[in-house]
């Protein structure tokens, strides 16, 4: 079998890609720019995983081989992988451009970054397919070479731009429609962040993990996930039990509190995430149009609409010179008379009045 070239051996590009690589039993080559990153590899020749909350033994990464950009071979590669940070993409492409001789090897890009395979593609000057991953799995780095990851078993990339290439690693999934899958992502996984980060910031939490624990945010949550699975089967066709461990993966992560995060990281840039077709806003009118309930998402908007960040002079500077509603209207395009906008800000009042009622109303 051909080898797997994992471009970037980081904390993602080792741990995660590295991982579902090797549970597969294939041939890596990691290519990095750090000569001692790469030494420590070669010379330890194996690297464990370890799971957060132990879900599962360590896994064992081994039978790779690691070199720097002066020693890369790229004949003999079935895919390369790129997971190097985006600003560093320009760098690997300059770089590949003057290695990669055939252009039929593709590539896949895991960096959460806007359009990578077009700033990779534009430095790589080649033809290569390019395709792009989203990267669901946290990873944090150990002792020595060891890596610390959430139990994510798979790898979502675009299959259109795969351009006819099959991935056989059976934990990377190509994804026909992707774009869709961004939005099942952004209402599946983000909306319920925002539930944890908003509910939870008006409960008085700043730990994110803990807040994804309370009892009350876990029934908002539940409830929440419920009526988005059902919209998301409607609207994209998924299959049902797909679309339930979709979800059901997200909130293991949210709800596991040794991955160390905090409300003030998920809540920032409220009026990012207020946006008509963001992860609130969007995610509830997808609800509505589907029949399904769209409480929680209200409460969440007014959550958002009542947070408060000091550091963030745009967030402020809204809150201080417009109402709620003229939040919603100015961030959100939603009117005043629109019917989710009157929702959402009789939460705001609710909230306001007792915070305790209000959350119970959501769930009754």
């Amino acid at each position: 079998m051909k080898k797997i070239v994992i471009i970037g051996a980081g904390k993602t590009g080792r741990g995660f890609i590295g991982r579902l690589v090797a549970e597969a039993g294939r041939e890596i080559l990691f290519i990095d720019k750090d000569a001692a990153l790469v030494d420590a590899l070669n010379r330890e020749g194996s690297f464990d995983v370890a799971f957060f909350g132990g879900v599962r033994p360590a896994f064992r990464v081994s039978g790779y081989k690691a070199v720097t950009w002066e020693e890369a071979d790229l004949t003999d590669a079935e895919v390369i992988f790129v997971s190097v940070g985006g600003q560093n993409l320009p760098d690997v492409g300059a770089a590949l451009s003057a290695r990669l001789a055939d252009e039929e090897i593709p590539i896949i890009t895991c960096e959460n970054a806007s359009h990578p395979s077009r700033t990779l593609g534009d430095a790589l000057g080649k033809g290569n397919p390019i395709s792009e991953a989203t990267v669901f799995c946290t990873t944090i780095e150990g002792d020595g070479l060891s890596i610390h990851s959430e139990n994510y078993p798979y790898l979502q990339c675009n299959a259109e731009l795969l351009q006819g290439y099959v991935p056989t690693v059976p934990a990377v999934r190509a994804i026909p429609n992707f774009a869709d899958f961004l939005t099942r992502k952004l209402y599946t996984y983000n909306a319920a962040s925002c539930v944890i980060a908003y509910v939870g910031a008006l409960l008085g939490y700043s730990d994110y993990g803990e807040a994804a624990n309370d009892s009350r945010i876990l029934a908002l949550m539940d409830k929440n996930y419920a009526a988005t699975n059902a919209a998301m089967c409607a609207r994209f066709g998924y299959d049902p039990a797909d679309q339930r461990e979709f979800a059901a993966l997200s909130k293991a992560k949210f709800t596991d509190r040794t991955i160390v995060d905090t409300i003030a990281r998920n809540a920032r840039e409220p009026h990012r995430k207020l946006g008509g077709s963001e992860r609130i806003i969007g995610a509830a009118k997808l609800l509505r149009e589907y029949g399904e309930d769209s409480a929680v998402l209200e409460l969440t908007a007014a959550a958002a609409l009542l947070y408060t960040d000091p550091k963030d002079d745009k967030w402020t500077a809204l809150r201080e010179s417009l109402t709620p509603a003229g939040i919603l209207s100015e961030i959100a395009s939603l009117p005043e008379t629109d019917p989710l906008a009157q929702a959402i800000l009789t939460r705001v009042n609710a909230i306001q009045a007792n915070l305790e009622s209000a959350i119970g109303d959501v769930l009754r």
